[in-house]
């Protein structure tokens, strides 16, 4: 009886893994599931317990496809390496936690030798906003969000991404190799059952970035989607994720105690990513995504 379970479920995690987009939305309950897709993979050895506790051949077997199918799909961030080389830029994002009286020490460690600093969920005036003015020489900051830089920023200007109020800008910055345009953005928040907001700040996103000519652009921010989220490929691509393409591991971000997803991203194009990961940022309740890059 025990093996015969074992088979079944078995089965059905096998098929969530490699399917999941083939499932419906359910009204947003399907994408905030994806967000934490690499995380199934802790039935596999419950599954594999129970087999070997069944002296079944066969639910030993069954359990170990849904072993293959996650090795398949998530073995590769794992392996991978960051290729290295010449970097222009070192930048880092990071939501620094609103009303948070800890984040001027939140950004100080992750904002030393970094080009640029993207923050999110600011306090006017606050702790982060202080000490970032304070490593940083050129900065453009609306509302909640800011950018922050060691090279000129020659042009600035508040984008829409379909909120109420501002949480979007685009930053134009002039770096020894040549200008970079930058997004900084604080998405919608999804919840299951709620991501329709999300979805539409998504959509604005992806519009700006199709619209936009620049050669060198990146899109730093908490965009609320993770890494695994269906509703990410409308950016990924026409850009690139710099976690995926130079940083070893998950990369998740969120919650910073211990985190199980990534809604803190670097996308770019017309560039290189030579290495990515993520860091502490104590006094936060995110980590930091942070990135070298090569202007291509």
């Amino acid at each position: 009886m025990l093996g015969r379970a074992i088979i079944v479920m078995a089965g059905a995690l096998a098929l969530l893994l490699g399917g999941h987009r083939l499932l419906p939305d359910l009204n947003g309950f399907t994408p905030v599931l994806e967000s934490l897709l690499p995380w199934l993979g802790v039935g596999v050895p419950v599954l594999l317990a129970g087999a070997l506790i069944s002296r079944s051949g066969k639910a030993i077997a069954a359990a170990m496809v849904p072993a293959l199918v996650w090795a398949v799909m998530f073995g590769p961030d794992l392996l991978r390496t960051a290729p290295g080389g010449r970097s222009d830029l070192s930048v880092a994002t990071l939501n620094v936690g609103v009303v948070n009286n800890s984040s001027g020490r939140a950004v100080r460690a992750v904002a030393k030798g970094r080009d640029l600093f993207a923050a999110q969920e600011l306090t006017p005036g606050g702790p982060a906003a202080r000490e970032l003015d304070r490593i940083f020489p050129h900065k453009a900051q609306i509302s909640t969000i800011g950018l922050w830089s060691r090279h000129p920023i020659v042009e600035q200007r508040r984008v829409d991404i379909g909120l109420a109020w501002t949480r979007a800008l685009r930053a134009v910055v002039a770096t020894p190799k040549g200008k970079v345009t930058v997004y900084v953005m604080h998405l919608a928040s999804a919840r299951p059952g709620a991501t329709a907001r999300r979805d539409d700040t998504l959509d604005h996103a992806r519009r700006l970035v199709d619209r936009d000519p620049s050669k060198h652009l990146l899109l730093l921010g908490d965009l609320n989607t993770a890494t695994t989220d269906r509703k990410r490929s409308g950016l990924v691509p026409p850009l690139l994720d710099a976690q995926q393409e130079a940083g070893g591991g998950f990369g998740f971000t969120w919650p910073s105690s211990f985190p199980v997803t990534r809604p803190d991203h670097i996308l770019y194009r017309g560039l290189t990513a030579t290495s990515a990961g993520v860091e502490e940022a104590t006094g936060s309740d995110h980590r930091a995504a942070v990135a070298t890059l090569r202007l291509d």
